[in-house]
């Protein structure tokens, strides 16, 4: 009986061995290809660097830390606990308050980030409509502004039936974003004028035009020479979800069906087929018959209608006054939302909801645990660093790039391999070269 030769031997758990690395190395490939693990990677790693920021403004940490050689072992127990506990109030401020007195009070967090998060969904939908059709919409303040105003004016300046009151206040604020979108959209769209320098002076702009009408007393109503308005009607206001002292209003219920609207826009109609060809390649998308112009003012029209609905649904929803400030900074919030949203609608779905979680989660963890909340804006400054660096996250994970190139970072596994290569290729020569003699 004829015996497997040394040589077979030796090769074939070689090359399962290589055939599995193979395997592995293409599983790696598509793990980092997928941007929800990238995602996930980002938010990991912005945590961790929350932690490190956390540690070191600890006074008690600090001090472990001058007797480390003595008794390491405080450090590590006291940087434990000191990070179990602003994370745990982090997130009992954010989801579920387990230490709360009662069970209203232990699921008021989530109802708060709900809260949070639906002017940061509507007006991060807005903004990554335009993303998507290839367009950088900055101008999400001033139209959240835009909106909160003629929202806001309607709510308190006319007396009509609560339903009728209420729906023609949200409209009015989609229509002032919409505006004030449009005037960017058509100038692109007729001048060419760069979209991004357009939407940032109309920023400027909006807070001047606030500014001026505020000390009017036709447009604030109040007969006082203070900067606020009236405050709007309880016919004007959205109803509330939750009895007693919840906040959560139907704006929650606007920014769902927002968001399906926008994924059948950009997934399922002719016109979101247009925004995303325009966004691939304009000059192709003009030559198969698309009026490419059309459907730029239409992407910031549309865009800036979602962003003004935002800023109705935050007047209406929860501050119930116009002041100068409003819109907050919930136009630059959105536009981190949209980024770490990929753009897509249930993504910026998600993303603002975890916005809104850092933002309610933060005042409980600067209550509780003295870690200032700054640190939130930290963790969300990381989060959309490393989203628009996708080969940064594969990098500090060791993920192989996308494209299947092999990384230049580490040299000598490079020339290790070329080694290995010019070997076999010697070896197959030698074989080549013993097989003619034979």
């Amino acid at each position: 009986m004829s015996q497997p030769s040394p040589e077979n031997s030796t090769a074939e758990p070689g090359g399962a061995l290589k055939e599995a690395e193979g395997r592995l190395h293409l599983a790696l490939r598509e793990l980092g290809r997928t941007s929800w693990v990238i995602t996930l990677l980002s938010i990991f790693v912005a945590l961790v660097i929350g932690a490190v920021l956390i540690l070191a403004t600890n006074s008690d940490v600090r001090e472990t830390l001058g007797y480390f050689f003595a008794r390491p072992s405080d450090f590590f127990v006291t940087s434990f606990e000191v990070l179990r506990d602003a994370y745990s109030a982090l997130f009992r401020g954010a989801v579920y308050d387990w230490n709360a007195a009662s069970p209203e009070r232990s699921i008021r967090p989530i109802t708060e980030t709900m809260v949070n998060a639906v002017p940061l969904i509507l007006a991060g939908l807005g903004i990554a409509i335009a993303f998507r059709s290839g367009m950088l919409n900055i101008g999400g303040q001033g139209q959240i502004i835009l909106g909160a105003t003629f929202g806001g004016f309607i709510g308190y300046s006319l007396q009509l039936p609560m339903g009728a009151h209420v729906t023609l206040a949200v409209l009015g604020g989609l229509l002032g974003g919409a505006i004030w979108g449009g005037i960017a959209g058509v100038l692109k769209a007729k001048t060419g004028a760069n979209e991004v320098i357009v939407t940032i002076m109309l920023n400027n702009i909006a807070l001047l035009l606030i500014a001026w009408l505020l000390r009017q007393q036709w447009f604030v109503q109040t007969g006082s020479t203070q900067p606020i308005s009236a405050p709007v009607h309880e016919s004007a206001q959205l109803f509330g979800l939750l009895p007693g002292s919840f906040r959560l209003h139907a704006g929650i219920l606007i920014a769902v069906a927002a968001t399906f609207l926008v994924w059948w826009l950009m997934e399922r109609s002719t016109l979101g087929f247009e925004f995303r060809a325009i966004g691939e390649n304009p000059d192709a998308a003009r030559t198969a018959g698309i009026n490419v112009a059309k459907a730029t003012a239409l992407v910031l029209i549309i865009g800036g209608g979602l962003c003004g609905l935002a800023g109705a649904a935050h007047l209406l929803g929860t501050e119930y006054r116009l002041t100068g400030g409003v819109a907050g900074s919930l136009g630059f919030d959105a536009i981190t939302v949209a980024l770490l949203g990929r753009s897509k609608p249930l993504g910026t779905f998600l993303a603002g909801l975890l916005f809104g979680g850092l933002q309610s989660g933060g005042v409980l963890m600067q209550a509780q645990t003295g870690a200032s909340v700054d640190i939130v804006l930290v963790l969300q400054s990381v989060i959309v660093l490393l989203i628009a660096a996708p080969p940064l996250v594969r990098t500090i994970f060791f993920l192989p790039s996308t494209d299947g190139t092999e990384k230049k970072k580490n040299p000598r596994r490079r020339r290790l391999r070329d080694s290995e290569a010019e070997q076999a290729a010697s070896e197959d020569k030698a074989e080549t070269t013993q097989g003619a003699g034979r």
